[in-house]
């Protein structure tokens, strides 16, 4: 039996809709196989509403609380090098090209490929799947991206959610661990023996969270049996095809953590050429660290994209390692220009396009 027709005789069993209460009462995940129109419903809701709202007061308590002066900031982000910010641009899709290409290696290791019979995109539409999960990351909370991701390769692919899910999974999880190993690395670079008490906390929240997932994992491995024996018969076959797309990506870890690495690298010269941008030199392990910080508080899930949690720990960050305070507000704002506010104007289109293609392929 071929990993097609594996994956689609699992695929044939009915399931349930996005957000339909199964008779068990455990609701199935959002976005899962419903149409991509899900996302205006999903940030027309009250608790996407909420959640920009907690990012709002979150942002203005910091800035208040470190006494910023708004308009130097604003100064400086007028006076911004075109050159040098374009350049983080560049940088910062670079990574989705990146991270495209080893998405695609590691669903060719769980089999979904096209010598298998899945039409799986090239490149360019990998791409394209990429930016629009990071868009819907950006505009909803709880990282209904990633379900998101899933959901249209099985459109583009006809691919397993629960196995592509899997995948995704995985590679979260290997980021993860190469983000706090590479930030504790700066952070040891960059402040010595001395670190300072806050960094020390987001240190060791850091190295807790990963602790965590890897327990979890590691808990998920060895009682993966009987927890299925627990699981109702409508969940069964999506938990095993998300458990067979996560242990079967994990199996080799080493390609993509090493692709992780480089990822977090690229993090770094972003925020290195944002602040030099602005005319403010900052050493590169200090880029490093600033960006894998905003990436490690951005999981949290209250807040699309980490909202107002990523601005504050860039600006807290930046002040630790002596940068001004009105200059850190400039290079944190500049920064989300980049990650945050390039992703709507980018995102917005792109999703109309593709939703429109859907709507017409289904004519």
């Amino acid at each position: 039996m071929t990993d097609r027709t594996r994956h689609d005789a699992v695929d044939s069993m009915e399931e349930p809709r996005i957000g339909e209460e199964t008779k068990s009462g455990v609701r199935t995940p959002e976005v899962q196989d419903q149409e991509p129109a899900s996302i205006g419903r999903s940030f027309l809701s009250w608790r996407t509403f909420v959640s920009f709202g907690v990012a709002l007061a979150i942002i203005f308590f910091v800035f208040r609380g470190l006494n910023i002066d708004i308009k130097d900031s604003w100064r400086q982000i007028r006076q911004t090098n075109i050159g040098l910010f374009l350049g983080a641009v560049a940088i910062y899709y670079l990574t989705f090209a990146i991270r495209a290409y080893r998405w695609t290696g590691m669903l060719h290791q769980v089999g979904i490929r096209r010598e298998n019979g899945y039409p799986v995109p090239g490149l360019p539409g990998m791409f394209q799947i990429i930016v629009l999960s990071w868009f819907a990351n950006s505009v909803l909370p709880a990282r209904l991206g990633d379900a998101y991701r899933g959901y249209l390769l099985k459109q583009r692919a006809g691919a397993s959610f629960g196995v592509s899910f899997g995948t995704i999974v995985a590679e979260r999880l290997i980021d993860l661990v190469i983000l706090v190993t590479v930030l504790l690395a700066s952070g040891l670079v960059v402040f010595g023996t001395h670190t300072p008490e806050n960094a020390q906390n987001a240190f060791l929240a850091g190295g807790a969270v990963v602790l965590m997932g890897v327990v979890g994992v590691t808990t998920f491995w060895f009682f993966r049996e009987k927890i299925e024996k627990l699981l109702p018969g409508r969940i069964m076959p999506h938990y095993r095809k998300v458990r067979d797309g996560l242990f079967t990506a994990l199996a080799k870890p080493l390609p993509p953590a090493l692709i992780s690495v480089l990822l977090w690298l690229c993090d770094g010269i972003r925020v290195y050429l944002v602040a030099w941008s602005l005319g403010h030199q900052i050493s590169y392990p200090a880029g490093i660290m600033v960006a894998l910080l905003s990436s490690l508080v951005s999981i949290i899930p209250f807040t699309p994209a980490g909202l107002g949690f990523v601005e504050g720990s860039m600006v807290t960050a930046f002040t630790q390692i002596g940068v001004p305070a009105s200059t850190a507000a400039a290079i944190a704002l500049l920064d989300r220009v980049i990650t945050y506010l390039s992703l709507i104007v980018v995102g917005i289109p792109l999703y109309i396009w593709v939703l429109r293609r859907d709507i017409r392929d289904k004519e």
